[in-house]
């Protein structure tokens, strides 16, 4: 951003054949570096979630665009405007408010009383209006009003700067700032799409964003001095062959109509040449349209809920994200709306360090993690080592793709400062505790609250609230702790785990073994409880005698646990399995008969709310669970079989009543199917994509600078 601040400060002082060698230089070195992705990136070509699909069946559709930065390319408007209706097409063009020159009420009334569009472009061609969020600010007043004036629908910036988040100010239809793939504008951060798509604010407005398909002229013809437009021509077939929007956007400024062209011109036969192209390869397969237009049409043709988006959105979690139920909710509904969503994570158990793609979601594996740590000191740095290594990931990414919302998870809180340099480019945070540190620590090793390690968890935990946009907390009863003691309670939301529909659907039986499988599928963490359940289930061994207890997970209290198996004699009764995929645990759920959740309620046990209550309910399966304080929150007796937490006795007998009394279970069933469907994450989704929206928004203060008077 610096830099670019820089270049265009100097820009009027650097003579255009110094400041053309040098760009000429730097776009040689982009285009051998980024041959894989320009002219043609296929992920740009991916047809996006509800795309109504072009008017009359149309294949694709070619827009238009004229950006009108000096005199030259004022006089030449009509030039440009002549040549088109003789080939049959017509455009929009855009026009400086305040630059050079000023554009004639007749010059505007010509043009759209020939069918052709006025927009507006910028406010001076200067390179300054992102400078800072109060420059914009003062001129987004007055290219309000030179819109409104002139009666324009749309915008785009000089030299393609953009800030999506910032645009709302304009209150307009459509922008046109961005490109599906261009490494060699000073911005090159691409949306990656050939066609439109929205850009929401939380309050259900928004505007629709027109990115540019077809490499500019002065690109194709001065920097990289092609000679032909066979690039224009293979682009526009490819467009054409994926049902995309071939926007391309010229500069009369740069057209010859007469004679020999001058220094930075083109003859503009070779515009012609491309619009005749496409006429006799593409007649009547495509719609030629204004920008205004397809704005419209899309608008009018998708609800604002099944509008596409291209929020950049980074999520980084010190987890395996196919194993992390909460943070692939959160991906795969941003996906599935069409952000363009990244996720730092850890490679689990043979999985390799790496790149991955899974439903729509970029997955980058930076550490792996194949075994629990041993000790306190091993935990710590290997949560150090990704830390610093998430660091240096995230911010050269952010570089190249400029992050609208980085989404941490936490364990740990402190994790939260690996996106400190996104924060300090604009980027939003949001810190997301699925469980509050200073209490799972005391927990997990047995501390005392006054612990000096406790203390300064509290400290961290206040400092990363504070660092933070937002933060969201897993139930309430640990929202109301966090805002007595670290966050206030405007920048906190509660998100529960919630299962997703998507992938918690009801899934058929497919065992007939005549076994009873009590199961258990989590973290063998001590406030799990899962001793309880073993000692409970010794006592009803013999009562049924074809039951088996399966517990599918990994923690440090696995050793521990198979001992007291060992103890008990249970080692032909209890089984042991490896944590499996979240695609794969409906199905192993379904196939149990009784889903336990033993926690102990002690500090973290007694608050901490229990995912696997949800998804046994959504499978149809019986829930025997400890009486805590969270599952009395959010569960009753109609819907759960409570007993006394840590009462092995208490709960044995809660087991064997569920299995022996069928009126019990068909009760708990179908009370806990209804709870289930009423609070699936269908219910919650919406206000994720609001929250990140609106922090993905920037206010402006409502007043109007007195200078926002346009000039005549």
């Amino acid at each position: 951003m610096l830099s670019r601040t820089i270049y265009y400060a100097l820009k009027p002082f650097i003579p255009w054949d110094l400041r053309m060698w040098l760009r000429r230089r730097h776009a040689a070195a982009q285009r051998a570096a980024h041959g894989d992705v320009w002219p043609t990136n296929e992920k740009a070509g991916f047809t996006p979630p509800n795309w109504p699909g072009w008017p009359d069946g149309k294949q694709f559709a070619i827009v238009l665009t004229h950006d009108v930065e000096g005199s030259k390319g004022l006089l030449r408007v009509e030039d440009m405007m002549r040549l088109e209706q003789k080939c049959g097409y017509k455009s929009s063009f855009n026009f400086v408010p305040e630059g050079e020159y000023r554009v004639p009420d007749a010059l505007r009334h010509t043009l759209g009383c020939s069918g052709f569009e006025v927009g507006v472009h910028g406010l001076h061609h200067d390179g300054k209006l992102y400078a800072s969020k109060r420059e914009f600010g003062r001129r987004a007043a007055r290219i309000r009003e030179y819109a409104s004036r002139w009666g324009a629908s749309g915008f785009r910036s000089p030299f393609m700067q953009h800030n999506l988040a910032w645009l709302h100010e304009l209150g307009l239809e459509y922008d046109a700032s961005t490109f599906d793939t261009d490494p060699f504008e000073p911005q090159p951060d691409a949306a990656e799409t050939i066609f439109p798509f929205w850009v929401a604010r939380p309050d259900g407005a928004g505007y629709v964003e027109l990115p540019y398909t077809l490499v500019q002229d002065s690109t194709l013809f001065t920097v990289l001095e092609e000679k032909n437009i066979d690039i224009w021509k293979r682009k526009l077939d490819w467009i054409a062959a994926h049902g995309g929007m071939a926007l391309l956007n010229t500069h009369p400024d740069y057209a010859c109509f007469e004679g020999r062209p001058g220094k930075g011109e083109f003859p503009a036969v070779l515009y012609e040449e491309f619009l005749r192209y496409a006429t006799e390869r593409y007649g009547g397969q495509f719609w030629q349209a204004l920008p205004r237009d397809v704005a419209r049409y899309y608008c009018a043709s998708l609800p604002v809920s099944a509008r596409n988006t291209r929020k950049q959105i980074c999520m980084l979690t010190y987890s395996g994200y196919e194993f992390d139920n909460r943070v692939r909710r959160y991906a795969e509904t941003l996906a599935a709306r069409g952000d363009r969503v990244d996720v730092i994570a850890l490679a689990h158990r043979d999985q390799p360090v790496g790149s991955a793609v899974l439903k729509g979601v970029n997955i980058q594996r930076i550490q792996s993690r194949n075994s629990a740590e041993r000790s306190q000191l091993e935990y710590l740095f290997r949560l150090l080592r990704f830390f610093a290594s998430s660091r240096k990931v995230m911010a050269r990414q952010h570089a190249r793709k400029r992050y609208d919302v980085i989404h941490v998870h936490n364990m740990p809180d402190f994790l939260v400062f690996a996106a400190w340099a996104p924060k300090r480019a604009g980027a939003k945070i949001i810190l997301d505790i699925h469980d509050i540190m200073p209490e799972l620590y005391v927990s997990k090793f047995r501390r005392k609250p006054s612990d000096p390690v406790v203390r300064l968890l509290l400290r961290v935990e206040k400092m990363a609230g504070w660092f933070s946009d937002h933060v969201i907390i897993s139930n309430d009863l640990w929202r109301n702790r966090l805002m007595a003691r670290s966050v206030p309670g405007d920048r906190c939301s509660v998100f529960v785990n919630h299962i997703d529909p998507a992938i918690f659907y009801r899934r058929e039986r497919s065992r007939d073994d005549g076994k009873t499988i009590i199961l258990f599928p989590g973290t063998f963490q001590w406030h799990q409880g899962l001793d309880i359940a073993i000692k409970a289930f010794d006592r009803i061994r013999e009562r049924v005698p074809n039951a088996e207890l399966h517990f599918y997970g990994r923690g440090q209290e696995q050793a521990a646990l198979i001992e007291l198996c060992e103890q008990l004699k249970l080692t032909d009764r209890v089984r042991f399995f490896s944590s499996v995929d979240l695609d794969k645990i409906p199905e192993v759920i379904a196939n149990a008969d009784v889903g336990i959740v033993p926690k102990r309620a002690n500090s973290f046990g007694d608050e901490a709310y229990s995912t696997k209550i949800m998804e046994f309910m959504s499978q149809g399966v019986p829930v025997v669970a400890s009486r805590t304080k969270i599952d009395q929150f959010y569960f009753d007796d109609s819907v759960i079989r409570f007993f006394p937490s840590g009462d092995d006795m208490a709960m044995a007998e809660a087991m064997m009543e569920v299995i022996e009394n069928h009126s019990l279970r068909r009760r708990l069933v179908g009370n806990a199917q209804d709870y289930a469907e009423r609070n699936s994450w269908n219910s919650k989704k919406a206000e994720y994509l609001n929250l990140v929206d609106a922090l993905s928004t920037e206010v402006f203060s409502p007043e109007i600078p007195a200078e926002a008077t346009v000039q005549a």
